[in-house]
């Protein structure tokens, strides 16, 4: 049973925590009365995967650090998670930053997010800072998770956006919608969208379709504006767009033909002093979708950069991470992922720079919080075209369903059994996605749950044969992208997840020797030139002949009716045993 407001607020008041909750000395004080300190407040919001309902989303109990970043921020999980930040055990706070007692927690917490809970908690935030001190920044991810927003190709997002008063905003899964979409999209968004590294190619450069778009520069080639300057009431600040740099490689290319992408640091540099010259603002914003490591990296190198306002790897991370440059100190933050919080930095401007912030990665209890009527309305009003199919009951799990983790989650599981049940494979391997949402046992799966864990442009299944050699390329493939020490390798995704196979998993050993011992579920050895049938989906290559992926799931389920969820097939680790970033490991160390 949910907890009222009242006993919500009283519970707060009882587990306050050290400094993140806003001065729980009380029982009566609101979590979310937060008067401005300074003169500017940022508010951000990122990695919302089309999530315009209230959600329920487990943390990891997985997210390993390795080499320098073994122990640090944000590879830390559970109760190492607690001890670093100082956050008190069974709080709210505690349930939202870790996957800890998730089940009753959330039973008696409630669902988080909602773009209309949102709506109702930006505002007042923006009230409490006083007119014309505050933005709302973006940091992408936003127009794809949801069946909606597949539907749409993303309208219904900015429609929510523009609603909500998105001020900038960066991208990712956005440029899956394919570049004309991406046009079209922005050309009805009315905050700015803002990219320094995406560049078009020389040879599109000829005769670029888009040439017309507001954004682009023709003697840089860069397809969207690089940053914004907003002059707010007592202050200048630059908006440095950084889209993800590595989407043809996540993602497919075809999507975006004519578009480049990387981390582009020089470039990024030669711009931050050319803004600090040209136009002295009081503070540079780097609003990031690289991911929380590579963010890390990056400030280490770059110098100018008072924030990075960072996403895409879902991190929630309650403090920023102060880093040493050649130019000072720079802040890093990320502010998890699904609407699930919200980042408030306040910056206090003497002597025309930032002397001072205060930094708060406020959850999003949808319980504490009155959807606002104009967001709820627009919500049902783009879902209903669509409600009798999201609302497709296809069966009932008695098992918590969740997706995060390094390995694998138990929605993760339901996905490669149904893979190979439904395509008669011996072996199912799913991309390691970090979006999709939770189900709580008791839950109906629901068709609008199944799209919430699988909805991509390119869903579509395979069934191929493949020779144990390739299986171990693929695995080994994606065990660099996730553990490669240097953050700049790093592709932000999680392990391919898989079913009807076991192996053993070195996360600490070098390219190639990560893999080791493949053997199908029945404990046959797998052999590097034998052929093995295997079904899969999310091919960022050619586009795969099947059915899309929900359809298998959906088929699995409606024939299945009730999920139990009694094992995970995860692989037996070494070197990692002692790792804060692991915690609660259903499978084996060796």
């Amino acid at each position: 049973m949910l907890l009222s407001r009242r006993a919500f607020i009283r519970l707060l008041g009882i587990a306050g925590t050290a400094g993140l909750w806003p001065a729980l000395g009380r029982a009566s004080e609101d979590p979310y009365e937060l008067p401005l300190f300074g003169q500017v407040r940022l508010l951000h919001l990122t990695d919302t995967h089309a999530q315009l309902q209230p959600v329920y989303y487990r943390e990891p109990n997985v997210n390993l650090g390795i080499g320098p970043a073994w122990g640090q921020p944000p590879h830390r999980v559970g109760q190492a998670l607690l001890d670093y930040f100082a956050i008190a055990p069974d709080s709210p706070e505690a349930h939202a930053f870790t996957h800890l007692d998730f089940v009753s927690a959330a039973e008696r917490l409630g669902a988080v997010g909602g773009f209309a809970h949102l709506k109702t908690l930006l505002d007042r935030l923006r009230a409490q800072a006083g007119e014309g001190r505050s933005l709302l920044l973006d940091g992408g991810d936003t127009w794809q998770g949801s069946g909606t927003a597949y539907w749409t190709r993303g309208q219904d997002m900015v429609g929510a956006c523009n609603l909500l008063g998105v001020d900038v905003m960066t991208g990712h899964w956005e440029f899956t919608h394919g570049d004309a979409q991406v046009i079209a999209n922005l050309a009805a968004f009315k905050g700015d969208f803002v990219a320094q590294n995406v560049q078009v190619r020389e040879e599109a450069l000829f005769d670029y379709r888009f040439a017309n778009f507001p954004g682009f520069d023709g003697d840089t080639a860069l397809a969207f504006k690089p940053f914004v300057i907003r002059e707010l009431q007592d202050a200048k600040i630059a908006i440095i767009g950084q889209a993800f740099p590595y989407t043809p490689i996540a993602n497919p290319a075809r999507f975006i033909p004519d578009w480049t992408f990387g981390i582009q640091e020089e470039r990024l540099q030669r711009l931050i002093d050319r803004i600090r010259a040209r136009e002295r603002p009081h503070a540079v914003i780097l609003l990031s979708h690289n991911g929380m490591d590579v963010d890390l990296k990056l400030a280490a190198r770059v110098r100018g950069i008072d924030v990075i306002l960072g996403g895409h790897t879902h991190d929630g991370v309650p403090a920023p991470i102060p880093v040493k440059n050649p130019g000072g100190v720079t802040l890093v933050t990320n502010a998890g992922s699904n609407g699930k919080f919200i980042g408030v930095l306040d910056l206090e401007i003497q002597e025309g720079r930032v002397s001072n912030y205060r930094y708060r990665l406020l959850p999003v209890f949808a319980n504490l919080l009155a959807p606002d009527p104009r967001m709820l309305a627009y919500i049902q009003q783009v879902r209903a075209p669509y409600a009798e199919r999201l609302a497709e009951p296809l069966a009932v799990t008695e098992s918590l369903l969740y997706r995060r983790g390094n390995f694998s989650g138990t929605f993760d599981q339901l996905i490669c059994d149904a893979l190979r049940r439904v395509h008669d494979a011996q072996i199912a391997l799913s991309p390691g996605f970090r979006w999709g949402t939770s189900l709580l046992p008791g839950q109906t799966i629901s068709m609008e749950q199944v799209l919430n864990q699988t909805c991509i442009t390119y869903p579509e299944t395979y069934r191929r044969t493949l020779k144990g050699s390739e299986i171990k390329m693929i695995l080994e493939d994606v065990a660099d992208n996730l553990f490669n020490p240097d953050p700049y390798i790093q592709q932000g995704g999680d392990m391919v997840r898989v079913g009807g196979l076991d192996y053993v998993c070195d996360p600490t050993a070098p390219m190639g020797e990560r893999i080791q011992d493949l053997r199908l579920s029945d404990g046959t050895p797998v052999a590097p030139d034998k052929d093995y049938v295997v079904a899969g989906w999310a091919v960022v290559g050619s586009q795969a002949p099947g059915e899309p992926i929900w359809e298998t799931v959906a088929t699995y389920l409606r024939d299945l009716k009730t999920v139990r969820i009694d094992r995970l097939e995860t692989p037996r680790l070494k070197n990692v045993k002692d790792n804060p970033g692991i915690a609660d490991y259903t499978g084996q160390f060796i």
